[in-house]
């Protein structure tokens, strides 16, 4: 359970990550490699929706998918697609990369070398990941279109379904923080930064939330 005393600041950073991007159909949908199999189930959906003809998973492991997925991000969710009804041949897997910016870089090399043209992409990820996805793609790929999308699940149904409150609060602060360190390494164009946001980020480090903060130094 989200502790009562903080949940108004994760509502605060839960909402400020999901852009509400309207989809529409693209190039290819390019799911992002984490801990979070509702990715891979987010982007079967929309591939029987007809929102895209063909899927990229793209991932390697991190300390925190290693025991989930130990055969990488990617490969687990290649398969959870296939199970969920979406056929190989549609289905390309990058295992490499090990952050957002190789997922992105990775998976447009990826696709040139398969010669699969491309104006546009729908990004699936974490509800929380979705603004620095977006800010990373358009500083590294900018001439496509992107789009957003995860699973529509409220914040609690979302805490629920990966079973980790903690962890889940975590790393939604690691993605903010992230927001503007990736944007000042030149790895993600700037995105704005609410005091709302700035005063809940804050909150949160105070009571502890920091395993997934990395290091301005």
């Amino acid at each position: 359970m989200i502790p009562e005393g903080d949940r108004a600041a994760v509502e605060v950073l839960w909402n400020y990550h999901d852009l509400g991007h309207v989809l529409e159909p693209t190039d290819v949908g390019i799911g992002l490699g984490s801990h979070d199999l509702g990715v891979a189930t987010c982007a079967a959906q929309l591939w029987h929706q007809g929102m895209f003809p063909r899927i990229l998973f793209t991932g390697a492991n991190a300390p925190t998918t290693v025991d989930r997925f130990p055969r990488g991000e990617a490969v687990h969710y290649r398969e959870q697609a296939l199970r969920l009804g979406v056929p190989g041949s549609v289905i390309l897997v990058e295992p490499r990369a090990t952050n957002t910016a190789e997922n992105i870089t990775y998976a447009r090399e990826l696709l040139a070398s398969e010669s699969v043209p491309v104006q546009s992409v729908t990004l699936i990820t974490r509800p929380y990941q979705q603004r620095r996805a977006y800010a990373t793609c358009r500083k590294l790929w900018p001439e496509v279109e992107v789009l957003c999308a995860s699973l529509p699940l409220t914040l609690d149904d979302y805490v629920n379904q990966i079973g980790d409150a903690q962890r889940m609060i975590n790393m939604l602060v690691g993605d903010t923080q992230r927001i503007r360190i990736y944007a000042e390494q030149g790895y993600a164009i700037p995105q704005d930064i609410l005091p709302a946001v700035e005063e809940a980020f804050s909150r949160l480090v105070a009571a502890g939330f920091t395993t997934r903060l990395i290091s301005r130094t």
